[in-house]
């Protein structure tokens, strides 16, 4: 009798844990009722970025090929309402502004930081008024931007050429008291790097070739994160008490590595072409553009 108690007991307790997992995968594709979708005329948008002093969300739009120099990308600001304020606010087919495929961006003080190709363009981070570039040498496919604690500015090289393959220029860099781009890490091995974010003890990369996560310290000494269970990772971020998001392109999903924890596990499914994820942080909420699509979605971060 002991013996079939005891196997009967673990049935139950399995079933109670394939029913936990059926639960937790209901919930993530489930759509919270506070979610809402923004479709107002985007162009392939890769990057929304919460602005905690305007108050508004700022959106890239590479608007053409991501390696195109074709100075018709352009910047959005959209309310957290949904309501988009101005669809071109800083627009590449300006006289006065260059702008080919804005990707991920950043703000340090009043200066908004750009993505572009092969350079960082700065704009007004309340006119959007133009306000120079700072040039990456030997960059192919500058994404990311992260601001850290201390006000530094850090890009991540993809290293892709136009046609997707490996360009070898894969990298990190940041930049230094003039405003030169300096490379905290690059090579190969760093398994083409995108998504960037810094806090007090360096830069978390997640990276879209590898599909893997690491930090970085600020000597560019690599520490593994455990690797997400699927690849193609664009975005990432760090919330409160330290959890850390990402998307994924081969999972269509966004993943959630909580602080102390040794799994990822996915928090919204069915995002087809998740790119460069953002906070809002006032709201605590999750911004998600998704790139294929021309729209982007938000969801509260549970």
């Amino acid at each position: 009798m002991t013996r079939r108690l005891t196997a009967l007991a673990a049935v139950l307790a399995l079933a109670a844990c394939k029913k936990a997992e059926q639960q937790a995968a209901a919930d993530s594709t489930a759509v919270p009722r506070d979610s809402f979708t923004v479709a107002d005329s985007f162009k392939t948008p890769e990057s929304v970025l919460y602005d905690s002093v305007m108050d508004v969300y700022v959106v890239s739009n590479i608007n053409g090929a991501p390696t195109a120099k074709d100075d018709n990308g352009f910047l959005s600001r959209v309310a957290p309402d949904g309501r988009v304020i101005e669809l071109r606010w800083v627009d590449g087919a300006a006289d006065s502004v260059t702008l080919n495929a804005p990707k991920g961006m950043g703000i340090k003080g009043d200066t908004l930081f750009v993505a572009d190709i092969d350079e960082v363009r700065l704009f007004d981070r309340t006119t959007g008024r133009a306000l120079g570039s700072r040039p990456v040498r030997g960059a192919t496919f500058l994404n990311d931007i992260t601001v850290g604690p201390d006000g530094t500015v850090y890009v991540s090289d993809t290293g892709l050429k136009p046609d997707f393959s490996s360009s070898g220029t894969d990298a990190v860099y940041r930049f230094d008291a003039r405003g030169n781009a300096v490379a905290l890490a690059r090579g190969r091995t760093l398994g083409s790097p995108n998504g960037l974010f810094a806090y007090e003890r360096g830069v978390v990369v997640v990276t879209f070739g590898s599909g893997e996560a690491y930090g970085l310290d600020s000597l560019g000494r690599r520490t593994d994160i455990q690797k997400p269970p699927h690849g193609q990772l664009d975005g990432v971020f760090m919330g409160a008490g330290g959890n850390l998001y990402a998307s994924s392109w081969a999972d269509s999903s966004v993943v959630s590595l909580r602080a102390g924890d040794t799994e990822w596990r996915p928090i919204i499914r069915g995002m087809v072409s998740p790119a460069d994820i953002g906070l809002d942080t006032r709201r605590n909420r999750i911004l998600i553009p998704l790139f294929q699509q021309d729209r982007i979605e938000v969801r509260p971060l549970r």
